[in-house]
């Protein structure tokens, strides 16, 4: 388990909830869809999207999925449909649409390029599928980014799991999303596990890909936020805070608006 938060909890969940069903109403849409893939992330967004009262579809959209994300989803959709009768869900396999698309590209290219568009493909994969049940259901799609991942290290898919319509945990620390977890009684299988993004299709872990834990790299956020250098650092502290600068910068172009031409004025 992460660090303690010291966000006043109760708060933030009512907070959320309140802006949630404000945006969906001012929206004029009927509620909101939420893939769920048996991590704390879209656990917590979904119970989020089910206080609101408002329909909340629960999308499981496998992918030669490792069975224990599969079960730890699944439970965690049974639970909060006990819980909201508001509270739907749908299957859509997703792993036949997935080697369809890799037999008609193609794939005699560098092998770790070939995995890595590959695991994001599965990404983009979902949010489309996401945005097929949004609009005939008339949802938003609700995003399950949290801070250190969407503004820190670019830690998601462009256009794949960042292709949302709102983003309600985006704000939060992943010490404080654990938190929000806990006071929603999510299933404790899914707070004890650890964080993957499950794109690759083993048992690798986020912080195998990123080379540091969410702890440390909530702590490099906000000791770059102070203005902190490198050089103030020794040791394991210095070898985040590099590793965070350098996921910081490299992943820059997700969390930067689209850069757009402008005409010059001598043209118009």
């Amino acid at each position: 388990m992460p660090k303690k938060s010291t966000l006043q909890i109760e708060k933030v969940n009512s907070s959320i909830v309140n802006w949630l069903k404000s945006y969906a109403e001012n929206a004029k849409v009927n509620g909101f869809v939420v893939g769920i893939s048996g991590g704390v992330d879209s656990a917590v967004t979904s119970t989020l999207c089910a206080q609101t009262g408002l329909p909340t579809l629960c999308v499981e959209m496998p992918i030669h999925q490792a069975a224990s994300h599969v079960s730890r989803g699944r439970e965690h959709i049974e639970q909060l449909k006990n819980r909201f009768p508001n509270v739907t869900n749908i299957e859509a396999d997703l792993t036949s649409v997935f080697e369809t698309f890799k037999n008609v590209v193609p794939n005699n290219v560098d092998h770790d390029k070939l995995h890595l568009s590959l695991a994001n493909t599965r990404a983009r994969l979902r949010m489309t599928t996401l945005y097929y049940f949004a609009g005939i259901h008339g949802l938003l799609v609700a995003g399950t980014g949290n801070k250190v991942e969407d503004f820190g290290v670019g830690f998601f898919t462009k256009y794949g799991d960042g292709g949302v319509d709102l983003s309600p945990i985006a704000d939060l620390m992943k010490s404080d999303v654990y938190a929000l977890g806990e006071f929603l009684k999510i299933p404790t299988s899914i707070l004890i596990a650890s964080p993957t993004d499950g794109l690759f299709g083993d048992d690798r872990t986020d912080e195998d890909q990123l080379g540091a834990s969410y702890d440390e790299l909530e702590w490099a956020m906000l000791e770059d936020e102070k203005g902190k250098l490198s050089t103030d650092f020794s040791g394991r502290e210095k070898t985040v805070f590099e590793i965070y600068k350098r996921l910081n910068t490299l992943n820059k172009h997700k969390m930067a608006e689209i850069p757009v031409y402008v005409l010059p004025n001598v043209t118009k």
